[in-house]
């Protein structure tokens, strides 16, 4: 299992707030970015340089491609079909992997304008020049986390895979891509079966709230202490979300790259977990899963008493990036400063 983690120092603590924050500021309403004429593009580009932006001689354009063309593999995919071109909206856009500058653009077969490589993510066609980009503000959160998890993954990958043993990863919230970006868990998917065959993974997201976590909270008095309910279609459709299970198609086969499980710990704590398997199981047993009960040693051992079923590593995180604590202390002290005689 992982190891024991070690005692905090006060100076431990200061380190941690010392980390870099990954900073992103993007248009939402009524402002253009530099030259571009329309909010679509200027969301484009602004993403286009954050995910170029070389962070340690590498960037986050790199790891989407490395995810997008299974680069991980022996035998990368050539070809990522685009759903349509942002310039002349022609559908079906086959990007090949080659294509691409050292810049990560490429241009339209078509109509041959400029395409980013994060014009796959396909946040561009849920922005209006009128209304806005603020509905894309969800699904870019719940991407750029998990781009960043598969970037420490492909990091440790290159540096010494056997350092996955010795790992967990924790995400918050579930394992899976929703609205435009949920074609991305068709290559996760695929990184998560290369792990499995060829290296290893801990991982698991946790759901603080939702109609699971719901669920969860009113049967945690009918599970014993230590027990994993694994959660299969007919359970799912029977019990947390309307409708009828289909033999055919698992709960989430269109944005998950995991099964979810119920855990309740020996100190009494209710966990709702996505766990990564290889392919999406409708009545998925407990070796569909890798190091469940080591991720769940893990979760018991990891515990915070500062939110109800919380996590240190998660707590911590979520502390030290809140707009709380940083930046609105900073403002409010600038603010003492100048108001305060």
């Amino acid at each position: 299992s992982i190891a024991k983690l070690p005692f905090i120092e006060p100076s431990d603590m200061e380190k941690l707030k010392q980390l870099e924050r990954l900073k992103l500021t993007i248009p939402t309403k009524n402002v253009t970015f530099k030259d571009n004429f329309n909010l679509t593009n200027s969301v484009r580009q602004t993403l286009h340089l954050f995910f170029t932006e070389i962070r340690e001689s590498t960037t986050f354009a790199e790891t989407l491609k490395w995810l997008l063309y299974k680069e991980f593999s022996s035998s990368p995919d050539p070809v990522w079909t685009l759903s349509q071109c942002p310039s002349c909206n022609t559908r079906s856009v086959d990007l090949r992997r080659n294509s691409f500058s050292k810049d990560y653009i490429t241009t339209c077969p078509h109509c041959s304008a400029e395409i980013y490589l994060i014009d796959t993510l396909r946040l561009h066609e849920a922005v209006d020049d009128e209304l806005g980009a603020g509905g894309i503000l969800g699904y870019l959160m719940v991407t750029l986390e998990q781009i960043l998890l598969v970037h420490l993954i492909k990091y440790v990958l290159e540096i010494k895979p056997d350092l996955l043993n010795d790992f967990l990863f924790i995400k918050d919230g579930p394992l899976a891509f929703f609205g435009q970006t949920a074609n991305i868990h068709k290559p996760m998917r695929s990184l998560i079966e290369h792990l499995f065959t060829n290296h290893n993974l801990y991982l698991v997201g946790l759901e603080k709230s939702g109609p699971f976590v719901d669920h969860a909270k009113q049967i945690e008095d009918k599970l014993d202490p230590g027990s994993v309910l694994i959660l299969d279609n007919d359970y799912i459709y029977k019990y947390i979300i309307p409708g009828k299970a289909n033999a055919n198609e698992p709960y989430g086969r269109t944005t998950y790259y995991g099964n979810k499980v119920i855990y309740k710990s020996e100190n009494g704590y209710i966990y709702v977990a996505t766990l990564p398997t290889p392919t999406l199981q409708i009545s998925p047993t407990k070796d569909s899963f890798n190091g469940l009960d080591v991720i769940c040693n893990n979760l018991t051992r990891l515990k915070c008493d500062m939110y109800d079923s919380s996590l240190f590593p998660v707590a911590l995180a979520n502390k030290l990036v809140s707009l709380s604590n940083h930046p609105s202390a900073v403002i409010l002290e600038h603010f003492a400063k100048q108001s305060v005689t």
